[in-house]
């Protein structure tokens, strides 16, 4: 692991893809076949719940699929964790549970996960993973009277979530690694710079290469080229 003592990883849909998770938006900008107004924002919640509350039930359900499983690039993150000598932070913009499925332990879901539920009321959040659906009329066991909950999702025009933890462990990291994103959502699309501005090392893993301006980059199947990575970090050898 050389000089390297701090380690910040980001991970976007390019990893979960490879598990056979759909991503949301395909390339008309679409949330399977719904427009990003209707399903993924504050306003669309209060203007049509039932569709709300439908929407994120039907990506909950994909997610319980015996044929969605943790993938290499997954597992050989929590392998990296696991032996990892200094301050580790895995960041994911995905809302599934893969990473955690699959042993990782310090991630930040900054945009929510789909196996949880938000109180109205009081914000607290709920494990909802054996749950079948929830809708209007699911209500939080923290209030009394108890409350409507919502998805536990960082919709668009919302704050991601733990900023305040993710801006610190960039600022003191010594290697930033971008997996499967394309640099195009902010603020996950400014970490690089960020921990670059901090003197971190920043490395792209992506099927190709973004716009974003990285230190180095591999590129290809994230579970090829996670894997390798990772053996060469812990094996010791020059990253770069």
């Amino acid at each position: 692991m050389g000089e390297y003592r701090n380690i910040v990883v980001l991970t976007g849909a390019g990893i979960s893809a490879e598990s056979g998770l759909k991503t949301f938006r395909d390339n008309n900008g679409l949330w399977e076949k719904h427009r990003v107004e209707e399903v993924a924002t504050p306003e669309a919640f209060e203007a049509n719940p039932t569709l709300v509350y439908q929407f994120y039930n039907q990506r909950r359900a994909q997610l319980k699929d015996s044929a969605i499983t943790p993938n290499p690039a997954h597992l050989a993150l929590a392998d990296l964790e696991k032996a990892w000598k200094g301050s580790f932070l895995l960041v994911t913009q995905n809302v599934d549970d893969l990473h955690q499925r699959s042993g990782s332990v310090n991630v930040v879901p900054m945009h929510g996960q789909l196996n949880q539920a938000r109180c109205l009321n009081s914000g607290n959040v709920s494990d909802i993973s054996g749950v079948g659906v929830i809708d209007a009329r699911t209500l939080c066991s923290c209030c009394n009277p108890q409350s409507a909950m919502r998805p536990d999702i960082v919709w668009f025009g919302e704050i991601p979530q733990q900023m305040g933890r993710i801006e610190q462990a960039l600022s003191q990291a010594d290697i930033f690694v971008s997996i499967g994103t394309s640099g195009q959502v902010y603020p996950a699309a400014g970490f690089a710079a960020l921990a670059s501005e901090k003197g971190a090392h920043t490395v792209e893993l992506n099927l190709e290469q973004t716009s974003g301006s990285f230190h180095q980059g591999f590129y290809g199947p994230a579970s090829d080229i996670v894997p390798e990575f990772v053996a060469r970090l812990l094996g010791d050898k020059d990253v770069e």
